[in-house]
Protein backbone atom coordinates (compact mmCIF):
# COMPACT_ATOMS: atom_id res chain seq x y z
CA UNK A 1 0.00 0.00 0.00
CA UNK A 2 1.41 3.35 -0.89
CA UNK A 3 0.60 7.03 -0.53
CA UNK A 4 2.49 9.43 -2.77
CA UNK A 5 2.40 13.17 -3.36
CA UNK A 6 3.55 15.72 -5.89
CA UNK A 7 5.36 17.92 -3.39
CA UNK A 8 6.67 20.81 -5.43
CA UNK A 9 4.08 23.24 -4.08
CA UNK A 10 4.56 21.98 -0.53
CA UNK A 11 8.29 22.53 -0.63
CA UNK A 12 7.91 26.19 -1.50
CA UNK A 13 6.11 26.81 1.76
CA UNK A 14 8.91 25.36 3.84
CA UNK A 15 11.89 27.22 2.39
CA UNK A 16 11.40 29.92 5.03
CA UNK A 17 9.72 28.31 8.01
CA UNK A 18 9.80 31.50 10.05
CA UNK A 19 7.70 33.53 7.58
CA UNK A 20 4.07 33.90 8.62
CA UNK A 21 1.09 34.04 6.32
CA UNK A 22 0.28 37.67 5.48
CA UNK A 23 -2.80 39.06 7.20
CA UNK A 24 -4.08 40.21 3.82
CA UNK A 25 -4.34 36.60 2.64
CA UNK A 26 -6.27 35.63 5.75
CA UNK A 27 -8.74 38.46 5.35
CA UNK A 28 -9.08 37.74 1.62
CA UNK A 29 -9.88 34.12 2.44
CA UNK A 30 -12.46 35.24 5.01
CA UNK A 31 -14.14 37.50 2.43
CA UNK A 32 -14.29 34.68 -0.12
CA UNK A 33 -15.72 32.32 2.51
CA UNK A 34 -18.44 34.81 3.35
CA UNK A 35 -19.30 35.34 -0.33
CA UNK A 36 -19.44 31.55 -0.81
CA UNK A 37 -21.98 30.97 1.96
CA UNK A 38 -19.57 29.97 4.73
CA UNK A 39 -20.34 32.97 6.91
CA UNK A 40 -19.74 31.28 10.28
CA UNK A 41 -16.30 30.01 9.26
CA UNK A 42 -15.48 33.38 7.73
CA UNK A 43 -16.07 35.13 11.06
CA UNK A 44 -14.26 32.34 12.94
CA UNK A 45 -11.24 32.56 10.65
CA UNK A 46 -10.82 36.25 11.39
CA UNK A 47 -11.08 35.60 15.12
CA UNK A 48 -8.57 32.73 15.29
CA UNK A 49 -6.19 33.97 12.58
CA UNK A 50 -3.67 35.43 14.99
CA UNK A 51 -3.70 32.31 17.16
CA UNK A 52 -3.49 29.68 14.44
CA UNK A 53 -2.36 31.08 11.11
CA UNK A 54 0.02 33.95 11.72
CA UNK A 55 2.57 31.55 13.19
CA UNK A 56 2.62 29.37 10.07
CA UNK A 57 4.05 30.07 6.59
CA UNK A 58 1.26 28.10 4.91
CA UNK A 59 -1.92 26.20 5.73
CA UNK A 60 -4.93 24.30 4.49
CA UNK A 61 -8.24 25.07 6.19
CA UNK A 62 -11.23 22.72 6.12
CA UNK A 63 -14.28 24.97 6.60
CA UNK A 64 -17.50 23.45 7.97
CA UNK A 65 -20.76 24.74 6.53
CA UNK A 66 -23.07 27.19 8.30
CA UNK A 67 -25.49 24.34 8.98
CA UNK A 68 -22.70 22.45 10.77
CA UNK A 69 -22.07 25.47 13.01
CA UNK A 70 -25.79 25.78 13.67
CA UNK A 71 -26.04 22.14 14.65
CA UNK A 72 -22.85 21.91 16.74
CA UNK A 73 -22.52 25.44 18.10
CA UNK A 74 -19.29 27.41 18.31
CA UNK A 75 -16.37 24.92 18.25
CA UNK A 76 -13.57 24.85 20.79
CA UNK A 77 -10.13 26.10 19.82
CA UNK A 78 -8.83 22.51 19.86
CA UNK A 79 -11.57 21.41 17.45
CA UNK A 80 -10.68 24.31 15.17
CA UNK A 81 -6.99 23.30 15.27
CA UNK A 82 -8.14 19.86 14.07
CA UNK A 83 -9.45 21.54 10.89
CA UNK A 84 -6.13 23.26 10.04
CA UNK A 85 -3.18 21.53 8.33
CA UNK A 86 0.15 23.40 8.53
CA UNK A 87 0.91 23.26 4.79
CA UNK A 88 -0.92 23.80 1.46
CA UNK A 89 -2.76 20.82 -0.05
CA UNK A 90 -3.76 21.54 -3.67
CA UNK A 91 -6.29 19.15 -5.28
CA UNK A 92 -3.69 17.24 -7.39
CA UNK A 93 -1.79 16.34 -4.22
CA UNK A 94 -4.94 15.29 -2.38
CA UNK A 95 -6.01 13.06 -5.26
CA UNK A 96 -2.70 11.21 -5.13
CA UNK A 97 -3.23 10.22 -1.49
CA UNK A 98 -4.54 6.69 -1.03
CA UNK A 99 -7.21 5.80 1.50
CA UNK A 100 -5.60 5.53 4.92
CA UNK A 101 -3.00 8.23 4.34
CA UNK A 102 -2.79 10.68 7.23
CA UNK A 103 -2.65 14.48 7.23
CA UNK A 104 -1.16 16.18 10.31
CA UNK A 105 -3.14 19.03 11.84
CA UNK A 106 -2.41 21.98 14.11
CA UNK A 107 -3.90 20.01 17.01
CA UNK A 108 -0.78 18.41 18.54
CA UNK A 109 -0.56 14.67 18.00
CA UNK A 110 -3.77 14.50 15.94
CA UNK A 111 -4.07 13.70 12.24
CA UNK A 112 -6.83 13.50 9.68
CA UNK A 113 -7.31 10.33 7.63
CA UNK A 114 -8.02 10.16 3.91
CA UNK A 115 -11.03 7.86 3.40
CA UNK A 116 -11.41 8.18 -0.38
CA UNK A 117 -8.90 9.34 -2.94
CA UNK A 118 -10.65 9.65 -6.27
CA UNK A 119 -12.32 12.69 -7.85
CA UNK A 120 -14.62 13.01 -4.83
CA UNK A 121 -12.22 13.31 -1.91
CA UNK A 122 -13.31 12.66 1.65
CA UNK A 123 -11.39 12.95 4.92
CA UNK A 124 -12.57 11.27 8.11
CA UNK A 125 -15.57 10.21 5.99
CA UNK A 126 -16.51 13.86 5.35
CA UNK A 127 -16.62 14.95 1.70
CA UNK A 128 -14.65 17.99 0.57
CA UNK A 129 -15.68 20.52 -2.06
CA UNK A 130 -14.15 19.50 -5.38
CA UNK A 131 -12.10 22.67 -5.67
CA UNK A 132 -10.74 24.99 -2.97
CA UNK A 133 -12.97 27.90 -2.05
CA UNK A 134 -9.80 29.96 -1.71
CA UNK A 135 -6.30 29.22 -3.03
CA UNK A 136 -3.34 31.60 -3.28
CA UNK A 137 -0.71 28.84 -3.33
CA UNK A 138 0.09 29.13 0.37
CA UNK A 139 -3.34 29.28 1.99
CA UNK A 140 -6.06 26.94 0.75
CA UNK A 141 -9.61 26.60 2.06
CA UNK A 142 -11.94 23.66 1.31
CA UNK A 143 -15.58 23.45 2.28
CA UNK A 144 -16.91 20.46 4.23
CA UNK A 145 -20.47 19.57 5.15
CA UNK A 146 -19.85 18.89 8.84
CA UNK A 147 -17.11 19.04 11.47
CA UNK A 148 -14.44 16.34 11.51
CA UNK A 149 -14.68 13.91 14.40
CA UNK A 150 -11.35 13.80 16.32
CA UNK A 151 -12.27 10.29 17.52
CA UNK A 152 -12.54 8.95 13.97
CA UNK A 153 -10.42 5.87 13.28
CA UNK A 154 -9.88 3.88 10.11
CA UNK A 155 -9.02 0.24 10.55
CA UNK A 156 -5.86 -0.59 8.63
CA UNK A 157 -2.82 -2.76 8.96
CA UNK A 158 -0.43 -1.47 11.57
CA UNK A 159 3.29 -2.24 11.84
CA UNK A 160 4.32 -5.47 13.49
CA UNK A 161 5.78 -5.72 16.98
CA UNK A 162 9.30 -5.21 15.63
CA UNK A 163 8.45 -1.62 14.66
CA UNK A 164 9.57 0.18 17.78
CA UNK A 165 12.33 2.38 19.09
CA UNK A 166 14.34 -0.58 20.39
CA UNK A 167 15.41 -1.47 16.86
CA UNK A 168 19.10 -0.89 16.28
CA UNK A 169 21.07 -0.20 13.12
CA UNK A 170 22.12 -3.75 12.36
CA UNK A 171 23.02 -4.81 8.85
CA UNK A 172 20.22 -6.94 7.42
CA UNK A 173 20.46 -9.13 4.37
CA UNK A 174 17.36 -9.83 2.32
CA UNK A 175 16.53 -9.99 -1.34
CA UNK A 176 15.15 -6.94 -3.11
CA UNK A 177 11.35 -6.80 -3.32
CA UNK A 178 8.84 -5.20 -5.63
CA UNK A 179 7.53 -3.19 -2.69
CA UNK A 180 10.97 -1.65 -2.20
CA UNK A 181 11.16 -0.74 -5.89
CA UNK A 182 7.82 1.03 -5.49
CA UNK A 183 9.32 3.20 -2.75
CA UNK A 184 12.24 4.17 -4.99
CA UNK A 185 9.96 5.08 -7.90
CA UNK A 186 7.67 7.13 -5.64
CA UNK A 187 10.61 9.08 -4.26
CA UNK A 188 11.91 9.82 -7.74
CA UNK A 189 8.55 11.13 -8.91
CA UNK A 190 8.01 13.19 -5.74
CA UNK A 191 11.15 15.34 -5.77
CA UNK A 192 13.45 13.01 -3.84
CA UNK A 193 15.72 11.72 -6.63
CA UNK A 194 18.89 11.97 -4.52
CA UNK A 195 17.46 9.85 -1.70
CA UNK A 196 15.81 7.48 -4.20
CA UNK A 197 19.06 6.84 -6.06
CA UNK A 198 20.87 6.19 -2.83
CA UNK A 199 18.23 3.74 -1.60
CA UNK A 200 18.19 1.97 -4.93
CA UNK A 201 21.95 1.39 -4.79
CA UNK A 202 22.47 0.80 -1.12
CA UNK A 203 19.36 -0.31 0.75
CA UNK A 204 17.59 -2.72 -1.58
CA UNK A 205 18.52 -5.61 0.71
CA UNK A 206 17.83 -4.34 4.21
CA UNK A 207 14.05 -3.96 4.51
CA UNK A 208 13.22 -7.22 6.25
CA UNK A 209 11.42 -8.15 9.46
CA UNK A 210 10.52 -4.77 10.98
CA UNK A 211 11.33 -2.93 7.75
CA UNK A 212 12.80 0.56 7.51
CA UNK A 213 11.68 4.17 7.83
CA UNK A 214 13.23 6.87 5.65
CA UNK A 215 13.14 10.54 6.60
CA UNK A 216 13.57 12.14 3.21
CA UNK A 217 14.70 15.73 2.61
CA UNK A 218 13.93 17.04 -0.87
CA UNK A 219 16.58 17.25 -3.58
CA UNK A 220 17.09 20.98 -3.11
CA UNK A 221 17.88 20.54 0.58
CA UNK A 222 20.21 17.60 -0.06
CA UNK A 223 22.24 19.43 -2.71
CA UNK A 224 22.55 22.51 -0.50
CA UNK A 225 23.97 20.53 2.43
CA UNK A 226 26.16 17.83 0.90
CA UNK A 227 29.87 18.50 0.66
CA UNK A 228 32.64 16.06 -0.27
CA UNK A 229 31.51 12.80 -1.87
CA UNK A 230 33.09 10.92 1.01
CA UNK A 231 30.37 12.34 3.27
CA UNK A 232 27.54 10.76 1.30
CA UNK A 233 27.32 7.36 3.08
CA UNK A 234 27.16 8.85 6.58
CA UNK A 235 24.81 11.58 5.36
CA UNK A 236 22.21 9.12 4.12
CA UNK A 237 22.68 6.55 6.89
CA UNK A 238 21.46 9.05 9.47
CA UNK A 239 18.15 9.50 7.61
CA UNK A 240 17.16 5.82 7.78
CA UNK A 241 15.77 4.01 10.83
CA UNK A 242 15.72 0.18 10.98
CA UNK A 243 12.07 0.11 12.03
CA UNK A 244 8.81 0.53 10.12
CA UNK A 245 7.15 3.57 11.71
CA UNK A 246 3.97 5.08 10.30
CA UNK A 247 2.89 8.58 11.30
CA UNK A 248 0.53 7.22 13.95
CA UNK A 249 3.51 5.46 15.53
CA UNK A 250 5.71 8.55 15.47
CA UNK A 251 3.16 10.77 17.20
CA UNK A 252 2.84 8.17 19.98
CA UNK A 253 6.47 8.68 21.04
CA UNK A 254 6.97 10.87 24.09
CA UNK A 255 8.89 14.13 24.12
CA UNK A 256 12.61 13.46 23.95
CA UNK A 257 12.32 9.89 22.63
CA UNK A 258 15.22 8.76 20.46
CA UNK A 259 15.34 6.58 17.36
CA UNK A 260 18.51 4.71 16.44
CA UNK A 261 19.61 5.06 12.81
CA UNK A 262 21.88 3.12 10.47
CA UNK A 263 24.69 5.53 11.34
CA UNK A 264 26.31 4.19 14.48
CA UNK A 265 26.15 6.73 17.29
CA UNK A 266 23.62 8.96 15.50
CA UNK A 267 20.14 9.13 17.04
CA UNK A 268 17.05 11.05 16.03
CA UNK A 269 15.48 13.00 18.88
CA UNK A 270 11.71 13.47 18.76
CA UNK A 271 10.33 16.77 20.04
CA UNK A 272 7.41 19.08 19.28
CA UNK A 273 7.47 22.75 18.42
CA UNK A 274 4.21 24.67 18.21
CA UNK A 275 2.36 21.38 17.86
CA UNK A 276 4.55 20.25 14.93
CA UNK A 277 6.53 17.05 15.39
CA UNK A 278 10.25 17.63 14.82
CA UNK A 279 13.23 15.31 14.40
CA UNK A 280 16.47 16.84 15.65
CA UNK A 281 14.67 20.15 15.32
CA UNK A 282 13.54 19.51 11.72
CA UNK A 283 9.74 19.44 11.11
CA UNK A 284 8.07 16.45 9.50
CA UNK A 285 6.20 18.40 6.84
CA UNK A 286 4.43 15.48 5.16
CA UNK A 287 4.11 12.10 6.81
CA UNK A 288 3.44 8.78 5.07
CA UNK A 289 4.61 10.05 1.66
CA UNK A 290 4.96 6.34 0.92
CA UNK A 291 4.27 3.21 2.94
CA UNK A 292 3.91 -0.48 2.30
CA UNK A 293 4.69 -3.71 4.15
CA UNK A 294 8.46 -3.04 4.18
CA UNK A 295 9.16 0.66 3.78
CA UNK A 296 7.77 3.92 5.19
CA UNK A 297 8.88 7.34 3.91
CA UNK A 298 8.21 10.66 5.64
CA UNK A 299 9.08 14.01 4.06
CA UNK A 300 11.15 16.34 6.25
CA UNK A 301 11.76 20.03 5.63
CA UNK A 302 15.57 19.85 5.87
CA UNK A 303 18.40 17.39 6.36
CA UNK A 304 18.83 15.81 9.79
CA UNK A 305 21.98 17.21 11.35
CA UNK A 306 23.79 15.90 14.43
CA UNK A 307 22.55 17.53 17.60
CA UNK A 308 24.82 19.65 19.71
CA UNK A 309 27.41 17.67 21.68
CA UNK A 310 26.50 14.46 19.86
CA UNK A 311 29.39 12.19 18.92
CA UNK A 312 28.94 10.16 15.74
CA UNK A 313 31.07 7.07 15.18
CA UNK A 314 31.30 5.38 11.79
CA UNK A 315 32.51 1.81 11.72
CA UNK A 316 34.04 1.50 8.25
CA UNK A 317 34.51 -2.24 8.58
CA UNK A 318 30.77 -2.76 8.98
CA UNK A 319 29.61 0.21 6.98
CA UNK A 320 26.31 -0.66 5.37
CA UNK A 321 26.97 1.74 2.51
CA UNK A 322 29.86 1.49 0.11
CA UNK A 323 31.31 4.94 -0.77
CA UNK A 324 32.55 3.54 -4.07
CA UNK A 325 28.93 3.42 -5.23
CA UNK A 326 28.87 7.24 -5.43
Amino acid sequence: MAASLSLSVLLLSFVSLGVALPREAIFDAADVLSDSGFVSMSLTLEIVAETLLEQSPSATVFAPSDSAFKKSGQPSLDLLRFHFAPFPLPPPSLRLLTAGATIPTMLPGQSLTVTTSDRLISINNVRLTGSPIYDDGFLLVYGIERFFDPAFQLNRQRPGPDSNSSCSGRNHTASSSDSFDQAVQTLKSGGYSAVASFLGMQLSGVAEHGGITVFAPADEMVMNRLGDIGEYPAFFRRHVVPCRLLWNDLVDFGEGSELATFLEGFAINITRSGGVLTLNGVPVFFPDVFFNDRVVVHGVSDVLAPQENAVVHVDDEHNLFDPSEF
